[in-house]
């Protein structure tokens, strides 16, 4: 009985001593993250995020991006597993008073040449699925179904210079605007949608038009597109304006 009261207590002890440890270290890295923070909310920003945090965006930007691959798809789902009535998240761009029957896709290849292209005349284009997961920067996701023209189908067709190294987007109302790098918008499941789940796209989802884009998080999927061009510059970003990541790939 005294041996084994001896290694009862000696395991007590190493416990405590153990536990004071632990509670030093969470303490030691509670007050440096309090720091830290601090010190970040300080420094000067670009870009509307502070010089650290961009410097990371940039950083895994160019990571990622050589990472990308045409090879490389998101996991494809059966119809069955999406869901039926996918969350609407955000209506940057959405305002009232739009009327879709008068819509039609605004295209600036160049300077003075524009096209403008009606949705039958994007329908009449070879039709494309892709059910994926749909990921949000906010950390849900949710498997979508959608229907609509490859973008490097649609490119062709018009004649685009997709040499150029970026695509930009823009909703009728100029409210919400995203800036996508050409290899992305050239991956074989980017689509420019028209319906959801076999059906005519529902304007709080982005009717008539909107993008698809399953190599980027949603806040690249811009609802309700009104403009569409290409450039060799940097497109404006809404939400790279407001601190976010501009490549913002998966």
């Amino acid at each position: 009985m005294a041996f084994a009261y001896k290694q009862y207590d000696t395991t007590k002890q190493q416990v405590r001593s153990k536990t004071i440890i632990a509670l030093t270290v969470f303490l030691l890295l509670m007050t440096g993250a309090v720091f830290g923070w601090r010190w970040l909310r300080h420094q000067p920003t670009q870009d509307q995020a502070q010089i650290p945090l961009r410097k990371v965006l940039n950083f895994n930007e160019v990571f990622f991006s050589s990472l990308f691959s045409n090879g490389n798809l998101a996991k494809s789902y059966v119809p069955a597993q999406a869901i039926k009535n996918p969350r609407v998240n955000g209506n940057e761009g959405i305002s009232d008073g739009f009327d879709p029957a008068a819509w039609k896709l605004k295209v600036a290849r160049k300077p003075g040449d524009t096209l403008y292209i009606s949705l039958d005349e994007l329908k009449a284009l070879p039709k494309t699925e892709i059910i994926f997961d749909f990921k949000c920067i906010e950390g849900w996701s949710m498997v979508t179904h959608w229907g609509g023209v490859l973008f490097s189908d649609f490119a062709k067709k018009y004649n685009l210079d997709t040499n150029q190294k970026y695509a930009g987007l823009v909703t009728p109302d100029q409210g919400y605007y995203v800036g996508v790098d050409m290899p992305s918008m050239l991956h074989p499941q980017t689509i420019l949608c028209y319906e959801m789940n076999d059906k005519p796209l529902e304007l709080k989802h982005g009717a008539p038009l909107r993008l698809i884009i399953p190599v980027k998080y949603g806040i690249k999927h811009l609802k309700r597109i009104g403009t569409l061009f290409l450039s060799n510059e940097r497109p404006a970003d809404y939400w790279y304006e407001r601190g976010y990541d501009y490549y913002s790939g998966l």
